[in-house]
């Protein structure tokens, strides 16, 4: 399935500096960076799962945000997100 992977580290202190280091690292074993924190995956489900399990152990969840926009395998689209940052649904109308 092509994953779309995101993340926004907090990047303030040294520690975030390296978790941003780890969390790339981690993307660049799996997929294509196609912008600077943004990673285009081809995985099975058993990749996806080790790699979801990787990157949720590396961030900080109170101060970076992961997302994972799951675009393959003819299913609906989904979105999953982890820290900061609450996600829109996709699947109801977007009213301001």
């Amino acid at each position: 399935m092509l994953v779309l992977i995101t993340y926004d580290v907090n990047t303030t202190d040294n520690a975030g500096k390296k978790r941003l280091r780890h969390v790339a690292k981690q993307c660049v074993n799996y997929g294509v960076r196609v912008q600077n924190s943004v990673f285009e995956c081809e995985l099975d489900p058993a990749q996806c799962r080790l790699l979801k399990q990787r990157l949720t152990e590396e961030i900080d969840e109170e101060r970076d945000s992961l997302r994972f926009y799951y675009l393959g395998d003819g299913k609906k689209a989904k979105v999953e997100h982890i820290g900061t940052k609450q996600t829109l649904k996709v699947d109801e109308p977007l009213i301001f």
